[in-house]
């Protein structure tokens, strides 16, 4: 249990966060613990919330690759919380137990996974275990992470 006890879903809806806690859930998290720690400073909720929305739910990487990272990186950080959820759209793809087994363990000579998949759950296992072996594609990280951060601060309401 968390050291912070998390705000009642009800205030957090209030403070507007029903969207963050409908994409947590989408995530995997239905009781939605971690938005609602997070309600405590509602504008980062939102902020973090959109981000975290934005990148795992979105773009062009396949979503069940997307979630075994997500799931090897809690296993790493032996996070038993994070490391026990399972995003909705993930299954629904067809993600299967082996298969975050078999990524959580790098994929490495993983039939199940392409060259290009077995590369991103090595860098994701590198950028988070032995960060001094990756060099330029800790560029990546960092520039994508100050990104996602800038466009935090825009100014939703004109």
């Amino acid at each position: 249990m968390p050291m912070i006890d998390p705000i009642d879903r009800q205030t957090a809806q209030a403070q507007g966060l029903g969207g963050v806690l409908e994409a947590f859930a989408d995530m995997g998290d239905p009781d939605g613990i971690f938005p609602r720690i997070l309600a405590h400073a509602p504008k980062y909720a939102q902020a973090l919330g959109d981000a975290l929305a934005t990148s795992f739910l979105d773009g062009n990487v396949d979503h069940r690759l997307k979630e075994i990272v997500r799931i090897q990186l809690a296993r790493t950080a032996q996070d038993p919380y994070f490391a026990g959820l399972r995003s909705t759209k993930a299954t629904a793809a067809g993600l299967t137990e082996e298969q975050i087994d078999a990524g959580s363990r790098g994929g490495k000579d993983a039939p199940e996974f392409t060259p290009a998949e077995r590369w991103a759950l090595r860098y994701a296992h590198l950028m988070y275990r032995h960060p001094e072996q990756v060099d330029s594609g800790g560029m990546i990280a960092v520039h994508y992470g100050m990104q996602v951060f800038m466009r935090t601060l825009e100014d939703r309401n004109p």
